[in-house]
């Protein structure tokens, strides 16, 4: 099974790489609205990851996996998560593919969410009450049931998506399609990774943050790790093929290159490196905080939670989005 897992995690690095979805120019750049390429592939990924997984759950081949609506937590979290993609450049997902292909800044943003994963764990019991009230797993299916009225709406929410990220891309007014080709590639994925054949459950990765430090630290003595004891596994399994995949590429492309600090850093921010560490172990820590407040991140969250239909998971999304874009708006000033 870790294998499989391994090659699963390979196999998401590939497709972020094929596009450079793990980039920090291309992450920081939809928080600037410079650049598209990210909000288009993840609308391409739900709108026909919808499709592809309903039917496949419909067909029994598969399960729900539904994050509860804590409101609280998906509200402040997606706020939270969004400010740090923000800063940091990048998701918990991508950290690991950029560290693969010499990103500096990627390696201190996971020391940064290694120390958010942390904190989250230690404070947990002390922010409960802000993170509820919990309104259940709430999704198109848990409304409607299967029928004709829930597959109705699956293609028509399927296509809506799907629209959306066409509609991006004329506004965009770029040619270049390997978003489109990365966006079905993770829909696809995500439907094998649900399959029960396969791993019976969603891609994610912030779990592995609070997993590995509370392992590390030795404070594993407490509920919050028991409870993610097997997610936290599988997805450190996970990113390692996911950094395994940037390596390999970069490598054979002859791209690697240790760089702590990319173009659109120095363009709005400066040449400082302390400068650069700074902000990119408080991005790291911010964003992985926000990811456990709301149980989620991009790719656990958004995509897998999005493809699900579920409220939680849509939800998280319009505040993540708010974050992020209200953070470049006020963080990336030109010099």
């Amino acid at each position: 099974m870790e294998l499989l897992i391994l090659f699963f995690g390979l196999l998401f690095g590939a497709l972020l790489v094929n596009a450079n979805l793990n980039r920090f120019n291309v992450i920081s750049g939809m928080a600037t609205l410079e650049n598209l390429a990210v909000a288009k592939a993840i609308a391409m990924a739900i709108g026909l990851g919808v499709i592809l997984l309903n039917v496949e759950i419909g067909l029994g081949l598969a399960s729900f996996h539904v994050k509860p609506f804590i409101l609280g937590g998906i509200i402040l979290g997606g706020l939270i998560f969004g400010i740090g993609m923000a800063i940091l450049g990048y998701c918990p997902g991508t950290l690991a593919v950029s560290l693969g292909e010499g990103s500096v800044d990627a390696l201190i943003g996971i020391a940064g969410g290694l120390f958010g994963g942390l904190a989250f764990t230690l404070v947990l019991p002390g922010i409960q009450g802000i993170l509820g009230p919990d309104l259940g797993k709430i999704s198109l299916n848990s409304i409607t049931g299967f029928g004709f009225v829930f597959y109705l709406l699956v293609f028509v929410f399927g296509l809506l998506f799907i629209g959306l990220a066409l509609w991006l891309h004329k506004i965009e007014k770029k040619k270049d399609l390997r978003w489109l080709y990365t966006g079905i590639g993770l829909a696809v994925l995500n439907a094998i990774v649900f399959a029960s054949a396969t791993t019976n459950r969603p891609i994610g990765a912030s779990t592995t943050f609070p997993y590995v430090a509370d392992l590390l630290s030795g404070i594993t003595n407490n509920p919050y790790y028991t409870k993610i004891q097997a997610a936290g596994n599988w997805e450190m399994i996970f990113l390692a093929g996911a950094l395994l995949a940037g390596l390999i590429i970069s490598l054979v492309k002859k791209e690697f290159k240790f760089t702590l600090i990319h173009s659109n850093w120095l363009k709005y921010k400066g040449p400082s490196a302390a400068n650069r560490i700074v902000w990119a172990f408080v991005g790291g820590f911010v964003l992985i905080f926000g990811a456990r407040m709301a149980g989620g991140c991009t790719s656990g969250h958004v995509i897998s939670g999005g493809m699900q239909l579920a409220l939680s998971s849509l939800v998280f999304a319009v505040f993540v989005f708010i974050g992020l874009l209200a953070t470049g708006k006020l963080f990336y000033l030109k010099k």
